[in-house]
């Protein structure tokens, strides 16, 4: 009898990606877009233009990539430690789990009523939850952010009676869906367009289109994977990993005593009085939604919000008002990031005080929160440490000079296309570059200026060329181990990489062709702003 088969490690599949990229320092010549000045009709213009250098053969710096992996994902890495660290002070309190049969309880009531019976009142939570994110992610590009909400979501969907696939596509999947459907996305949509000379967010009645297209199809996939789990939980790919959140519900299945703390009277106090200043301090918010923005008094109607619904929590129990917590925690996050530009480090803080604060209002001790925070942070650090090496894939290509060549050699095979043919083919590149620069800021910033004068000599529209950088730079976001962020997400959320391939590789199939049949109107038709 034939021996199955194991399948690595994630850490071994990551290094084996890394050891391939060293080779191909070997094979692939060395090369760099540098920019230059040009004059055309009088006036002065950039233009990249590239040119071969000498390559660098990546050996034994393949072992020092770790090193600069966790330098280069610094950010996402300490991210990562300190959510992990400071929901695992919340988990201790349970009040997420206090939330859940909260939630469970509520949905069997709603049950009761004959619609929401015939539609399925989960199949109605799940799509409205990853509308939400996938909206996030078309407008303001949500992507690390979705990492602090795993561990919400997943020990959700287990609960529900489904997988940790089911709960990271509520977040993680949903938002990669709404990237890749940019409406008003300023970190893609918004660079690319200024990159293109267009009008910024021009086009947006067809990206729209194509946002509600990509969503239905996703959102139907995850449907129905949702409701063979159900049926069959042993289906899962992940079953087995599951047993990690199956043990810890069961663990936090005890009987909870409901009651308040004096603690968490005066963390609502402290938290009170510190909205109140910042209200005075920033009693209007310019709230930033693609191009268009809008003034309001966000802070104040949000602390006065938090005021009243603190105290009605409070009147139950110290679970309740620390659920209470996280809740506008959520949305000072959203406030921050729309309003204030907040990325990842003042996020991370915005956690880490939220786990200090739900610490002290279940009456524990410094010495407590601290063992906590080590505990969660340990728990997580698997998670962290995949994101380092991860990295350490795009330190040996960026090292090794051949990033540039691979791009120039893809870019010159689309001369002598036509118009479908040149704009699959650009969608092909910015897939196969999204592998190896995740980033799409900078991936806009590397493609464009040799993309959009290009699509002028073969008679395309720049505006097809944005839309064919938006979809190669958002499908394989879910997928590629270059993205901190997936690498990250799998770790919070114990899934092995290979299985969660095994599981997305027909999403990812189905979601490119999609994109691939969204883009031939864009050439075929008269589209506004194209």
């Amino acid at each position: 009898m034939l021996k199955k088969r194991k399948v690595p490690h994630t850490y071994v599949i990551v290094f084996y990606i890394i050891v391939i990229a060293a080779i191909a320092t070997m094979i692939i010549p060395g090369g760099q877009y540098a920019e230059k000045t040009v004059v055309v009709n009088g006036q002065e213009s950039t233009e990249m233009v590239f040119h071969y250098v000498d390559h660098h053969v990546q050996t034994w710096q393949i072992f020092s990539a770790l090193f600069k992996g966790f330098e280069r994902q610094a950010g996402i890495i300490v991210f990562i430690l300190m959510i992990g660290g400071a929901f695992w002070i919340m988990n201790n309190s349970k009040a997420i789990d206090v939330g859940i049969y909260s939630f469970l309880r509520l949905t069997k009531r709603v049950e009761k009523f004959k619609f929401f019976k015939k539609l399925g009142v989960e199949n109605i939570i799940i799509t409205l939850i990853m509308l939400l994110f996938s909206a996030f992610g078309a407008i303001f590009g949500m992507s690390e952010e979705t990492i602090a909400f795993i561990i919400i979501f997943v020990p959700l969907s287990i609960s529900m009676g489904y997988d940790s696939i089911v709960g990271v596509s509520m977040c993680f999947v949903a938002a990669g869906l709404g990237f890749a459907g940019a409406i008003l996305n300023p970190f893609t949509i918004g660079i690319a367009q200024g990159l293109a000379g267009l009008p910024l967010f021009s086009g947006i009645e067809y990206r729209l289109f194509s946002w509600l297209v990509i969503n239905t199809i996703g959102i139907t996939f995850i449907l129905r994977y949702a409701r063979k789990i159900k049926k069959n939980p042993k289906s899962s790919l992940v079953y087995e990993d599951d047993a990690y959140w199956r043990k810890r519900g069961e663990e936090n299945a005890d009987k909870i005593v409901y009651k308040t703390t004096p603690s968490a009277w005066i963390v609502y106090c402290i938290l009170v009085a510190t909205m109140v200043v910042f209200s005075v301090l920033y009693p209007q918010t310019e709230l930033k939604i693609g191009n268009s923005s809008s003034v309001i008094p966000i802070i104040p109607i949000v602390t006065a919000m938090f005021a009243l619904t603190g105290f009605l929590s409070l009147r139950k129990s110290s679970h309740f008002f620390v659920l209470n917590l996280l809740i506008y925690t959520i949305f000072f996050l959203i406030i921050g990031v729309m309003g204030y530009g907040w990325y990842i480090m003042e996020i991370a803080a915005l956690f880490f005080a939220m786990g200090i604060f739900s610490g002290i209002a279940m009456n524990n001790s410094a010495d407590e929160i601290t063992k906590l925070f080590l505990a969660g942070a340990k728990d997580i650090m698997s998670a962290a440490f995949i994101v380092g090496l991860a990295g350490g894939i795009i330190v040996i290509l960026e090292d090794g000079k051949i990033i540039d060549t691979i791009l120039y050699g893809l870019s010159q095979s689309m001369n002598d296309f036509g118009k479908v043919a040149s704009v699959s083919v650009m969608y092909f590149i910015q897939t196969v570059i999204n592998v190896i620069i995740p980033s799409g800021s900078a991936k806009a910033a590397l493609t464009m200026p040799i993309m959009a004068p290009f699509s002028d000599l073969i008679g395309i529209s720049r505006q097809a060329t944005v839309m064919a950088f938006q979809f190669g730079d958002g499908f394989t976001n879910m997928i590629t181990p270059t993205s901190g962020v997936l690498i990250g997400v799998l770790g919070v959320a114990k899934i092995p990489y290979q299985k969660w391939v095994k599981w997305i590789t027909p999403l990812m199939i189905i979601l490119m062709v999609i994109g691939l049949l969204l883009l031939i109107p864009t050439v075929t038709m008269k589209l506004n702003g194209f």
